[in-house]
């Protein structure tokens, strides 16, 4: 019984650590503020606006295409955060860096992952940006953030792009583990374990509590996860 608590409260512990990004996986991001648009100039003010042509204007007269403002945010950081996908586009056309990060560690993927933003993504993706890169304050990958968020098809893309399947954050969680404990057992964290899964993620690792994934499925009786889960380990259910 004192062992059972223990690892409830480690883990609850872990979730009250997470729960600041918990509800939108973006929280702990910070992208410009309104008051940050309106007193930008140069590059970042069209980025801001998703002006291509003065983007190229102002890069063909000589200005630096990764300059960073007070947060370290690049224009194509600025873009992504923005959502405007044909600034961004002519962004990494004009030799930005697509893994830049800002003062919090967050580049272009992981921004788009947390928005849900799978044009941008694509564009990342298809541009240089690392899949593997290690982001943000709690060490995730972009496949971790969006297993968390039970973004499949990003999770899917991120499995064929080659992306650490077992990296393991701040707080002790693989991709898997985290689709299970963040994931409230719904239909897009199932197809998200079953894609980690099938892509042969580690199902026996545990975090620091002590648990698998399987374990914390188990505690919650998610029943959809625990099959798929107890299957590949070859357990009961």
């Amino acid at each position: 019984m004192k062992r059972s608590l223990k690892l409830m409260l480690a883990a609850g512990a872990a979730i009250a650590l997470l729960a600041g990004i918990a509800p939108t996986g973006a929280q702990a991001q910070n992208p410009p503020s309104e008051r940050d648009v309106q007193i930008y100039a140069g590059l970042h003010a069209a980025a801001a606006n998703g002006d291509v042509a003065e983007l190229e204007r102002l890069v063909g007269e000589g200005e630096k295409v990764d300059i960073q403002d007070a947060r370290s945010r690049t224009p194509l950081i600025v873009a992504a955060y923005r959502r405007h996908h044909k600034a961004a586009e002519a962004l990494l056309r004009l030799g930005a860096n697509p893994n830049a990060r800002d003062s919090d560690r967050f580049d272009m993927l992981a921004i788009a992952v947390a928005q849900n933003d799978m044009e941008m993504f694509k564009l990342a993706l298809a541009n240089g940006a690392n899949p593997g890169a290690v982001t943000g304050p709690y060490d995730n990958t972009a496949l971790i953030s969006a297993a968390h968020l039970g973004h499949v098809e990003m999770v899917k893309a991120l499995i064929e792009a080659k992306a650490p399947l077992d990296r393991v954050n701040a707080l002790g969680w693989t991709a898997l583990i985290m689709a299970v404990v963040l994931g409230n057992g719904d239909k897009d964290h199932v197809a998200t374990v079953e894609a980690l899964v099938n892509a042969n993620a580690d199902t026996e690792i545990k975090d620091r509590a002590g648990m698998t994934a399987l374990a914390h499925a188990r505690a919650r009786n998610y029943t959809d996860m625990i099959k798929i889960l107890a299957a590949v380990s070859g357990r009961k259910l």
